[in-house]
């Protein structure tokens, strides 16, 4: 045995070791959850009792990537962690989460990365849908896109808030690359349509310009459907969509983050039916309806300015006109217990004909 086949010998016994050591660690805390879940049944009751606790989740991210000394990065290791706590959450209670689908679109990837691979994550037609199966219970949670640092808010889903009686739980933030995929060709050659959904067609403008601007550019209902079309055209058709979508339909990826801005991300909510205690690092949003009147924006942020309330969004909502009254839609910093909170939202339903308070929920973690 050659002398780097001995120091590797030790090296590799070493691993196998601390292996072991991690088994039996992932089965004792499998193990604890499994008597946490037994003690919630044992005082909340079997129907009523409560397995996912989105700031208590929060807090043991944070912690993990605080504590982490490397050499792995720190959301990295978050990562990790999700996965574990993905799987041990199962074993108390499986998790069904509704997403607006189809499989592989980006919404399922926020899906995944927010609830972990163990969750049962149900694809529906449309952000409606999710809605109702949530609200119906149906489903535990549900996942929506909400904002896009390039085609801005979603309005869509904010005005399902005003229709449904759902809490926003959480939320997660989605760097979005999209990626040219072919059935087996792995290069740019005799390409001559191109499917895509209609933003993922316009967030790569530039690239498509460039390297195709002849080529037919076809908007189709999401990315999956796209990649679909191309795995079923064949070599002549390619398709604009994720990682995700290229293992899911078997394509190649033959070109990379093809997307004109870098920092193109999109912001999801997790919905849900409960209410969500501080977790040290919390958002609020609400939806405030006031008197259509001179200086009605101006009044409602002087309470947060007063407070010295962040906000982190503000969204003015049409078709309110008619009634004499605006909407909005505010996110800001901080949770509802907190006293500067409670005193800001306590003034507002003074001065508003309507305030909905749509929940406070942890800020993105990973």
């Amino acid at each position: 045995m050659s002398d780097q086949e001995k120091e590797l010998r030790v090296l590799r016994d070493q691993i196998d070791a601390i292996d072991k050591q991690i088994h039996t660690l992932l089965n004792n805390r499998a193990r604890c959850a499994q008597q946490v879940a037994e003690v919630k049944e044992k005082h909340q009751g079997a129907q009523d009792a409560v397995f996912y606790r989105p700031e208590r989740e929060a807090q043991v991210l944070r912690r993990v990537m605080e504590r982490n000394e490397g050499p792995l990065a720190d959301k990295e290791v978050a990562r990790l962690f999700r996965e574990v706590m993905s799987v041990c959450l199962a074993l108390e209670k499986p998790m069904h989460v509704a997403f607006l689908g189809p499989r592989g679109t980006f919404t399922q990837q926020a899906a995944n990365k927010h609830f972990g691979h163990s969750a049962n994550c149900i694809p529906f037609n449309s952000t409606d849908e999710v809605f109702r199966e949530v609200e119906s219970g149906g489903a535990h949670y549900g996942v929506v896109p909400i904002e896009n640092s390039i085609e801005g808010m979603v309005n869509h889903t904010l005005d399902l808030f005003k229709r449904f009686s759902l809490k926003i739980c959480g939320e997660v933030e989605l760097k979005i690359h999209h990626h040219l995929l072919r059935c087996t060709a792995t290069d740019l050659n005799g390409i001559t349509r191109i499917y895509a959904h209609q933003q993922s067609l316009a967030q790569c403008r530039s690239w498509l310009d460039s390297h195709f601007p002849s080529v037919e550019r076809v908007a189709v209902s999401s990315n999956a459907e796209a990649a679909r079309l191309a795995a079923e055209e064949g070599e002549t058709v390619a398709a604009i969509a994720s990682d995700m979508v290229a293992d899911l339909y078997q394509l190649n990826i033959v070109t990379r983050n093809i997307e004109d801005q870098a920092d193109n991300t999109t912001r999801f909510l997790i919905i849900g039916d409960q209410e969500v205690g501080p977790s040290g690092h919390d958002k609020t949003s609400i939806l405030v309806s006031v008197r259509d009147k001179a200086g009605a924006l101006y009044e409602i942020l002087e309470h947060f300015q007063k407070h010295k309330i962040s906000l982190t969004r503000i969204e003015t909502r049409p078709g309110m006109q008619e009634s004499g009254q605006s909407m909005f839609y505010i996110d800001f910093e901080g949770h509802a217990a907190e006293p500067a909170i409670e005193s800001v939202l306590r003034e507002l339903e003074v001065q508003s004909t309507e305030l909905k308070q749509l929940g406070s929920y942890p800020s993105a973690v990973l």
